[in-house]
């Protein structure tokens, strides 16, 4: 007797954005930049910005309610919590236990992924190899940060492209086809280019706290890298380009989302873009623009989505999905 398939099935999505928005033209007091400056070159023309009493872990409780919400269940119906951050509330414990106590809920496997702006597919993919396995039924999945606090703010290079955020999605075991398949990369040669290289030792803290990147490089290695691995995802699940529906990229940079569209040959009607509203939120961007577009009700039942991302390691992933 054939037993029966089991996939992971996104029931339900949620997000959260902290209130402060920070344009380009007030960005542009405080940094020697300007509204055109930023629009041309990155698609970027607001950012929100955490309160200084907000943390990660709070962002994300926001957005895992929703995502509860959505999906009809409750934290007490969970058996795995992953957070994706790379600016989480302290040391440890990880930002999952924190938010798992913070839903009042416990017992159940909690978690954190590193893997900075490919975090949410990195988390995501764990989380479905967990369903498909038995180990969860019900998963929560959230990708959080509060990238502002790691930013040199008189570095008109960086600090104009990053936002904060939560985003978040619930998974549920089902027979019905939901993630289809899962690509993780990484290529640690890379790891100098895009880095916040500092380390905490003895009480002090070694190295520049600030995130580093150096963006020509940055660019030339996500757009050929993104392509490939969409190709490999697409082969791998044995579907045809042509049958894409949507594209829901990690919200990096306007010129990244337009090649990987190209490649797919997607019009860009059909790829998610909350660029110019969030910035990049790194871990959050993709939960996030598919919240967005989900409650939009641009994604109709049984839509074919591929969601991709990539950020520092270097590490790229993506996940294609049945809506």
């Amino acid at each position: 007797m054939r037993s029966t398939q089991i996939y992971a099935r996104i029931a339900g999505t949620g997000s959260y954005l902290p209130e402060r928005v920070l344009g380009n033209a007030e960005l542009a007091q405080q940094v020697e930049t300007s509204d055109e400056w930023i629009v041309t070159r990155t698609g970027i023309r607001q950012r929100h910005i955490a309160a200084p009493d907000e943390l990660t872990s709070d962002l994300a409780l926001k957005a895992a309610q929703a995502a509860l919400a959505s999906a009809g269940v409750t934290a007490a119906d969970l058996d795995l919590i992953i957070v994706a951050t790379t600016t989480p509330d302290v040391v440890f414990p990880s930002a999952a236990c924190i938010l798992q106590d913070k839903l009042g809920v416990h017992g159940c496997p909690a978690f954190d992924v590193q893997a900075v702006c490919a975090g949410f597919a990195y988390a995501l993919a764990t989380a479905d190899q967990f369903v498909r396995g038995g180990m969860a039924k019900t998963a929560l999945v959230v990708g959080a940060e509060v990238f502002s606090r790691i930013l040199d703010w008189d570095d008109r290079t960086t600090c104009v492209l990053f936002g904060d955020g939560a985003g978040a999605v619930v998974l549920k075991a089902s027979e019905e086809p939901g993630i289809l398949v899962t690509k993780l990369k990484a290529d640690g040669r890379y790891r100098d280019i895009l880095t916040t290289p500092a380390s905490i030792m003895h009480g002090d803290v070694r190295g520049k706290p600030f995130l580093h990147m150096d963006g020509q490089a940055v660019f030339k290695f996500a757009v050929k890298a993104l392509a490939e691995l969409a190709s490999e995802t697409l082969e791998a699940a044995g579907i045809a380009q042509s049958e894409l529906n949507w594209l829901v990229p990690h919200q990096a940079n306007i010129r990244i989302i337009e090649s990987t569209a190209r490649h797919l040959g997607l019009s860009m009607d059909k790829v998610v873009v909350t660029l110019a509203q969030h910035g990049n939120t790194s871990a959050a961007s993709i939960p996030l623009a598919l919240d967005h577009a989900a409650r939009e009700g641009r994604f109709q039942r049984g839509d074919l989505i591929m969601l991709e991302g990539i950020g520092g390691g270097f590490a790229w992933g993506s996940a294609l999905l049945r809506w």
